[in-house]
Parts: structure tokens; sequence; C-alpha cells
């Protein structure tokens, strides 16, 4: 990853009282997908957690934070509750660590 992007992980909690179908509707009425992510904004994971939501990874530049964040509100908010973490990788510290 550049030195000059951050990584950026949201967490896209299911509204437990919505069932797929409406949470797709509100998504379409959103115009997520037309959206999110933003244009130079790089999907790094999208996964699904079983009876949770969506675990988004998104690297970008920060100058692109508020784009990033007002693409989430506009298109996820009333479909999803929203977490955001600024994130880094770990895994090659771990790595290093486990082999002494």
């Amino acid at each position: 990853m550049e030195t000059d992007k951050m990584t950026l992980t949201y967490l896209l909690k299911h509204q437990q009282h919505r069932n797929l179908d409406s949470i797709a509707e509100i998504m379409n009425n959103n115009n997520f997908w037309e959206i999110f992510p933003p244009e130079n904004v790089e999907v790094l994971s999208w996964k699904v957690l079983i009876g949770l939501g969506h675990l988004v990874t998104l690297n970008f530049p920060p100058s692109q934070l508020r784009e990033v964040n007002l693409s989430i509100e506009k298109g996820a908010w009333g479909a999803f509750d929203t977490e955001a973490y600024s994130t880094y990788d770990y895994l090659d510290i771990w790595k290093e660590k486990v082999k002494r």
C-alpha cells in the first residue's frame, strides 16, 4: 500500500427489523451502488459476516475521507447501522512475532 493513502474499514450492520428485500430497496433508492465507493477509492476487501452484515475495507488518499463518509451517509443510512474504523495491516508483524 502507498504511504500517501489511508485504510478505513466500515462495518455495515444489518438492521435486524428489516428483511433483505427491504434493505435492497433502501440501498437502490439511495443510489448506493452508484455512489459507493467513490471514484479512486480502492476496495481492499468486502466480506459478509453472517448474522452481522458487511465488512468493507477501503484504501484512499486522506483528502477523500469526507467524500467516502458522505457516500456511506447518503447511500447506506436507513439500510444499515454503520461503524468506521481506521485500520492498518498487522499480518506481517504477527507473523514475525509468531516465528520467535
